[in-house]
């Protein structure tokens, strides 16, 4: 977590707590509403805040927010403040209904509502307020470069050099060739060192200047940029090369366009990983007697290990070990080396194939979603081998990377396993659809489909 964003949790903390401190007072103290007994201050506050740092996590409060307005940052605690009092009042609603009795603090909910939205809201203001000083006096901005040598690219940094409290803080300039301009900062390299330069020089955020007619390059910025924690940012009049993958983002009159920015809103990203957790630990506490099946039937079937390991490219490039049910023989590719499945493929045991074909081999894989390693959806996770391969001959292809991978996906459920390059190359038009349309409903959507294959025996 970013420094600025552990300060909002810092100052959020002295917020909600001098909220409920207010509202015990008033509640408690000023004798306007009469209590039965002496209720506590302490222990009451702790569960109240811990409560707050849920419903702000899961309205996305705590997310690197670049150069938002003040107005934006205050609706969005306005929505996050109101659902939770919301949950609040019917949580105390339904505690009345069961005991019979009536409590007043169904009515004085709305008094907490304002104290918390006063003393947040203020809170969040004051801070934001103080950083973008900060910002302005140059400190805090990113490192940031532009791509072009045109006079749109002085133009940008011109119009960037204007406007220090959107963040910028441009430190050169990327040549789409070998050629030298004159420009008030020096040109870095050209655009095949963006992955060299996001590593060597800290670069968040790229800005492109480039004329209408220069798509290729756009799409070579992306695939190089894919992977890396950084924002790709574009003037309006090249929106027609995204075809729906951007968003704007306008502030003092200057507009940029995000290019392929997060699809899912923040409290959906909160509802997939709560989903990922609660489904995962369902399936492992459900499926512990296949364990001892499998392990059986494996065992009788074929020498080797009952949970097979195997090292592959997960969410922005970082490696990991998935695990699986082994359904093929021992070392299959010991003599061969890295290759995809065939159809009827004699690596492939007999038990191993009964696995695959109802996905009962991907149960293991729960244990790699619990420890946050993968999403229940999501693109299939590769191996290094085959990702270096594919990056070369798929335009896009690491976007993939810009998500968990997933036990199962859109493309799954379109397409079975990979048997050649051919279909790599339709499952990632399928993996990138999902992507630009991710959504929790969709997850839902690919869940309920991946359970009609299992339980119909449809998979491959």
């Amino acid at each position: 977590m970013k420094q600025f964003e552990r300060k909002i949790i810092f100052f959020d903390f002295f917020a909600v707590n001098l909220a409920w401190i207010c509202y015990y007072l008033l509640r408690v103290e000023s004798r306007i509403i009469e209590v039965q007994a002496q209720p506590d201050l302490i222990m009451p506050m702790m569960i109240m805040y811990l409560f707050w740092l849920s419903v702000f996590i899961f309205f996305g409060l705590y997310r690197a927010w670049y150069a938002k307005s003040r107005t934006d940052e205050f609706a969005a605690i306005f929505r996050a403040i109101s659902v939770g009092c919301m949950g609040l009042f019917f949580v105390i609603f339904f505690d009345d209904e069961r005991n019979a009795t009536y409590s007043a603090n169904r009515s004085i909910i709305l008094m907490y509502w304002v104290l918390m939205l006063f003393f947040v809201g203020v809170g969040r203001i004051g801070v934001r307020s103080f950083r973008k000083r900060l910002l302005m006096r140059g400190i805090g901005q990113s490192e940031t470069i532009i791509v072009g040598t045109g006079a749109k690219a002085i133009e940008l940094f011109e119009s960037v050099k204007k406007y220090p409290a959107l963040g910028y803080k441009v430190i050169g300039f990327l040549s789409l060739d070998d050629t030298k301009s004159l420009l008030p900062l020096p040109v870095l390299g050209v655009i095949d060192n963006i992955p060299e330069l996001i590593q060597s020089r800290g670069i968040r955020n790229i800005l492109l200047a480039l004329d209408s007619q220069q798509r290729e390059t756009v799409l070579s910025v992306v695939s190089l940029s894919t992977g890396f924690d950084v924002s790709i940012k574009i003037i309006p009049d090249m929106y027609d090369i995204i075809s729906g993958q951007a968003r704007t983002n306008q502030i003092y009159g200057f507009p940029l366009i995000e290019i392929m920015p997060h699809i899912m809103q923040p409290w959906e990203e909160s509802a997939k990983r709560l989903t990922d957790i609660i489904v995962s630990i369902l399936i492992l506490t459900i499926s512990s007697p296949i364990w001892i099946f499998a392990a059986i039937a494996i065992r009788l079937n074929s020498p080797g290990p009952l949970v097979y390991s195997q090292e592959r490219v997960g969410f922005n490039g970082k490696l990991f070990y998935m695990h699986k049910f082994r359904s093929m023989y021992q070392d299959a590719e010991s003599r061969t080396g890295p290759v995809w499945a065939t159809t009827n493929d004699p690596r492939i045991t007999s038990v191993g194939r009964f696995l695959r074909k109802t996905r009962l081999d991907e149960i293991p894989q729960f244990f790699d979603v619990v420890r946050g390693e993968m999403s229940l959806v999501g693109p299939r996770p590769e191996r290094p081998h085959f990702v270096d391969m594919l990056s070369k001959e798929i335009p896009l292809y690491k976007r993939r990377l810009s998500v968990k991978p997933g036990i199962t996906g859109w493309a799954q459920i379109k397409q079975g396993y990979d048997t050649s390059i051919e279909d790599v190359k339709s499952k990632v038009r399928y993996d990138l659809f999902y992507i630009e349309n991710m959504s929790f409903r969709m997850d839902i959507k690919i869940l309920l489909m991946t359970f009609y294959v299992m339980i119909t025996g449809k998979g491959n």
